[in-house]
């Protein structure tokens, strides 16, 4: 993969590159939107931006990928490339967008380094970026191809879709029924993946973002929204798409998704996290699996555990499944499961489980930790996270 010069260089150089990203990345992202104002308008989720939380998922994913190829040379990061791939199809990021990134992160690069990037150090990165961008190249050009099917229109997957109905699941969280306007077909999902959402907001500005599929719906699809403080396109959807009112989806995508097998299943969430577990739930009661099937989620109270219902009768319908819920506030007389934070020390985790978690990144790690002090081994956790992946470059 990477050339034997150029692996020394970029061997060399991984430390300074990697400590100074938290300055190259603001400064890549002021450059692109200066000359490309479009884009933070109508495709980078500008809350992230604001929050700078993009930025630093940019620079994980790009110091990792490095350190990667150093690590493993004769082998490609090929999870860390499909989660990256999933995300950009599903916001409509083009192939010929990488040769804008490309001008603009290795002016920014050259602005805070200076004279230390020798044309040789230039070379080496140029490679590394490269190799990377054609690689995601590669996986987007199928994920699109897939997602449009043999006749549809892999250059623009966005389609109209008529809500069907709306249920308020908490004070916070909506769920969204929906159906295509034009009378294709539903695509293809996956129990864990998720729909992008495209809305004009006041400002004129078209903005993106994902919610996960809750569960299936003869030729419907179904997601779910929660309304997040300050957030200007769930607060939107929220006050503003009713029952008859067309939005714009994208073909689900999402590469955690419930594998194959008959081998035991533990799902593990927190808060609205719990939505592309449901969906593998409904998967698995609907499918008449016969499989183990381990439920935790934590939770608030009984009134911010969104599909507390459901969670209780797709559990019921599994001849061997079992749900544990953890509420760190739990209400008066309101049935209790336990109260703290997820402990999987009092879940029996079965032996050979594949576990899927979904949460905030806190939540995460400390479940992974869990499950790692268990003896689960490493390539048998999974995990979602909601928004830029801070994850990535671990």
């Amino acid at each position: 993969m990477l050339s034997a010069k150029s692996a020394e260089v970029v061997e060399a150089t991984l430390p300074v590159v990697g400590a100074a990203i938290g300055d190259i990345t603001p400064r890549f992202y002021d450059r692109l939107f200066a000359a490309h104002p479009e884009l933070l308008r109508d495709l980078f989720n500008r809350g992230n931006q604001a929050n700078g939380t993009q930025r630093q998922a940019l620079a994980g994913s790009i110091a990792a990928f490095a350190g990667a190829l150093i690590a493993h040379p004769d082998q490609r990061p090929d999870a860390m490339l499909a989660r990256i791939a999933h995300k950009h199809v599903s916001v409509g990021i083009g192939n010929d967008q990488y040769r804008i990134v490309h001008e603009h992160l290795f002016a920014a690069i050259v602005d805070v380094l200076g004279e230390a990037v020798t044309p040789e150090v230039a070379a080496a990165w140029d490679e590394v970026y490269w190799l990377m961008a054609n690689a995601l190249i590669a996986v987007e050009d199928r994920l699109r191809a897939e997602a449009a099917g043999p006749d549809g229109d892999q250059a623009d997957l966005w389609r109209p879709y008529t809500v069907l109905a709306r249920y308020q699941e908490t004070e916070d969280v909506t769920t969204y029924l929906v159906r295509p306007a034009d009378g294709r077909p539903v695509p293809a999902s996956r129990p864990g993946q998720y729909v992008s959402v495209r809305t004009e907001l006041p400002d004129g500005a078209r903005q993106i973002r994902q919610y996960s599929l809750s569960g299936a719906a003869d030729g419907a699809l179904r997601f779910t929204v929660k309304r997040e403080a300050g957030g200007e396109v769930s607060g939107h959807l929220h006050d503003h798409l009713d029952t008859g009112d067309t939005v714009e989806l994208a073909p689900p995508l999402g590469d955690i998704t419930l594998a194959h097998g008959d081998g035991p299943v533990l799902l593990v969430s927190a808060g609205i996290g719990n939505t592309p577990m449901t969906a593998m739930l409904a998967h698995l009661a609907d499918t008449g699996s016969t499989r183990e099937v381990v439920s935790v989620h934590g939770d608030r109270d009984q009134l911010s555990h969104a599909f507390r219902a459901d969670l209780a009768q797709l559990t019921a319908k599994l001849p061997n499944a079992t749900a544990h819920v953890f509420y760190e506030h739990p209400l008066g007389d309101w049935p209790a499961d336990r109260t703290g934070l997820v402990d999987l020390s009092t879940v029996g985790i079965p032996a050979g489980a594949t576990a899927y978690l979904c949460g905030p990144l806190p939540f995460l790690r400390a479940v992974r930790g869990q499950l790692l002090a268990a003896g689960v081994p490493a390539a048998d956790i999974h995990y979602e996270v909601f928004g830029p992946d801070l994850w990535l470059g671990a």
